[in-house]
C-alpha cells in the first residue's frame, strides 16, 4: 500500500508575504518529494519570543507557536520570518527545525545582508529545502555543495546547490521506505 503524501504548510511569521512563501513549494517539491502548501493564517510578529537583552527572537519559542497552527492533512510546519533569530549557544541562526515537534522556522533577516532579489530568493528556497530536509529526518551533511550542509554564513548558501549529495539522497530515499 503506498505512503500518504507529506505535505508541508508554510506560514508566514510577521512580514513576509505570501508570494515569498510561494517561492518555496517547487523547490521543496523537486528536491524533496514534500508537497507544499501556503497556510491563509499569518502570524503576528512573535513579539512573545524576543529577548531584549540579545535584541534577537529565540526560534523556539516561534517553533512552539508554528506547532499550535498545525491544520489536518499537514505533516509538518515551516515559518518563514523576517525577525533576527537565535539560540542560546549561538549569536545567530538562519533557521532551525524540530522534526519531534513538527516545525521549523526560516529567518530573511541575515539572508538578506548582501543579497539582491535573486540571490535572497535562492537563499531563502536552499535554506528552506534544509529545514524540510530535516523535518523529514535527514541530518547535516559534510558536503559544503549538499543542500543539507549546515550554513553559518550567508556565503555557505551561495556555495550549495539546491540539491541532496548521493550519500542524503540515498538516505532520504531509505527513510521514505
Amino acid at each position: 500500500m503506498p505512503q500518504p503524501q507529506k505535505v508541508l504548510l508554510l506560514v508566514s511569521v510577521g512580514g513576509p508575504p505570501p508570494v515569498v512563501l510561494r517561492e518555496l513549494e517547487d523547490p521543496i517539491l523537486l528536491q524533496l518529494g514534500v508537497r507544499s502548501v501556503v497556510s491563509k493564517t499569518v502570524l503576528p510578529t512573535p513579539t512573545y519570543a524576543f529577548n531584549k537583552d540579545r535584541g534577537q527572537y529565540h526560534c523556539n519559542a516561534i517553533m512552539r507557536r508554528l506547532a499550535t497552527v498545525l491544520e489536518p492533512g499537514h505533516s509538518f510546519v515551516l515559518g518563514v520570518t523576517d525577525v533576527d533569530l537565535f539560540v542560546p549557544d549561538s549569536p545567530f541562526i538562519l533557521g532551525e527545525a524540530d522534526r519531534e515537534s513538527r516545525s521549523a522556522v526560516l529567518s530573511l533577516a541575515r539572508l538578506r545582508q548582501g543579497a539582491d532579489a535573486e540571490q535572497l530568493r535562492r537563499r531563502l528556497q536552499v535554506e528552506a529545502v534544509h529545514l524540510a530536509g530535516h523535518l523529514l529526518g535527514l541530518s547535516f551533511c559534510e558536503d559544503a555543495r549538499c543542500v543539507m550542509f549546515f550554513a553559518q554564513v550567508q556565503q555557505d548558501c551561495d556555495r550549495k546547490q539546491m540539491s541532496l549529495c548521493n550519500n542524503c539522497r540515498n538516505e532520504l530515499n531509505k527513510l521514505n521506505r
